[in-house]
């Protein structure tokens, strides 16, 4: 068993216990239909039909700055006047656009039907259309489907949505293979060749959910074990564990602690020996603690406030504060998921408050009471803080950006601040 030099000692409960501010009112969120500007980036030969109206088609193109003359794998079969007076046939009509579709982008080997608001309403089943679809056009192209609704779904919940919808469709692991690290969550591919080469060099066999091609779908049964390198994927997890896959908890790769302690995980689930590790590890943790210091002096000692958005949140809070010495004020999170965060509360402060759900304005009056140095939230809140004189954080751009691993330690540290900086230049 190999062991951690963390930064600092662990806290012996931390935040374990913590019985978190409930609130249920006003949310101020993006819908689960965002997660596809990531998904369809990293699954390369699948497409996203969003089955919806014209607002989910111009948030779709909106979040993805995609030129009109770009060939995006996303776009919207729109619900129009004629599907909600039931003048037309839906399921006629979904069939007729995905025809055309498939037609025109024969590189598809996979598509998701997602589903939206209005979809929900008018209570399209699109779980039945995707079992069509999939008779029709089996076998050069996989049909499944999820929902990314704002009735159901908030920001990252998306991503779980489609991972889970995903994870039946994989391959049985043959009962006799030796043991694989699977890791579960949507990264940047720079950031998944970092992690497969360290995992590689500690001896680990593994693979990456999603895969970069839908016909490179991992196996998964008793001998699967999993990290997750998202924080929001708690439903995607509990599918792998019902395929008899063993979850392996772990803090989340968010800087020189949380990396370490991640990959520290999976070694000692594969008996690596601390020689190993320590040799793999040693050089980027020493890149990554010099690089941070360079933020911690702009930050160390400066108050940040959480709202909450991804899910992301309590692991950006136990970053700031035991890495770049930030008080934390409040840290809200749309879900807390015990389980998966367990080790994260372990490393706040004991006493921390933490938020979940959301009354946003109640929340604005904690926040404007509070008066913080930085505030991490949606772009809604962002303008209005701003003119109070409050240095804000757009908490998508940490969703948006390469963040995980030892070599993007320093620029998730960055994203904290330059907002700080440029506020101080404004300022003199």
């Amino acid at each position: 068993m190999s062991t951690v030099i963390p930064i600092r000692a662990e806290q012996s409960t931390g935040c374990t216990d913590v019985v978190p501010l409930i609130e249920r009112g006003q949310r101020e969120v993006f819908c689960g239909l965002t997660g596809i500007i990531w998904l369809h980036r990293k699954i390369q030969d699948a497409f996203f039909l969003v089955v919806g109206s014209r607002t989910c088609a111009h948030l779709i193109q909106s979040a993805a700055g995609v030129m009109i003359f770009a060939e995006p794998r996303f776009g919207t079969a729109i619900i129009d006047e004629r599907d909600l007076a039931g003048l037309a046939d839906v399921h006629d009509e979904l069939d007729r656009v995905v025809n055309q579709l498939l037609n025109r982008r024969p590189d598809i080997k996979m598509l998701f039907l997602v589903g939206s608001c209005p979809s929900e309403v008018i209570k399209l089943d699109l779980s039945r259309a995707a079992e069509r679809l999939n008779q029709i056009h089996h076998p050069a192209v996989r049909v499944l489907n999820y929902s990314g609704s704002g009735i159901e779904t908030t920001f990252t919940q998306g991503e779980d949505a489609c991972l889970a919808a995903l994870v039946p469709a994989l391959p049985k692991a043959d009962a006799s293979a030796p043991k694989q690290l699977m890791v579960v969550g949507t990264l940047a591919d720079v950031v998944e060749d970092q992690m497969r080469s360290l995992l590689e060099k500690m001896g680990i066999s593994l693979c990456f959910f999603p895969p970069r091609k839908s016909h490179d779908l991992p196996a998964v049964g008793a001998n699967t074990r999993f990290l997750l390198a998202q924080p929001f994927l708690a439903d995607t997890a509990k599918a792998l564990q019902d395929r008899q896959a063993k979850y392996l908890p772990a803090p989340f790769p968010l800087g020189l602690e949380g990396t370490t302690a991640w990959l520290q995980e999976a070694a000692s689930e594969f008996g690596v020996s601390p020689q190993v590790f320590e040799q793999v590890t040693a050089g980027p943790r020493q890149r990554t603690e010099k690089a941070l210091a360079v933020h911690r002096q702009m930050l160390q000692g400066k108050s940040i406030f959480f709202f909450p958005d991804s899910q992301l949140e309590i692991p950006l809070a136990r970053f700031l504060q035991r890495e770049m010495n930030m008080q934390l004020v409040e840290v809200g999170t749309p879900y807390l998921h015990r389980q998966q965060m367990a080790k994260e509360l372990a490393w706040l402060p004991a006493g921390t408050r933490i938020s979940e759900g959301q009354d946003v304005d109640l929340q604005l009056d904690r926040c404007l009471k509070d008066k913080p140095d930085m505030v991490v939230c949606g772009l809604g809140l962002a303008n209005p803080l701003e003119a109070q004189g409050i240095t804000t954080k757009w908490a998508i751009e940490l969703v948006f950006t390469p963040i995980q691993g030892y070599e993007q330690a320093a620029d998730l540290a960055g994203l904290f601040s330059r907002p700080l900086k440029r506020r101080e230049k404004l300022a003199a």
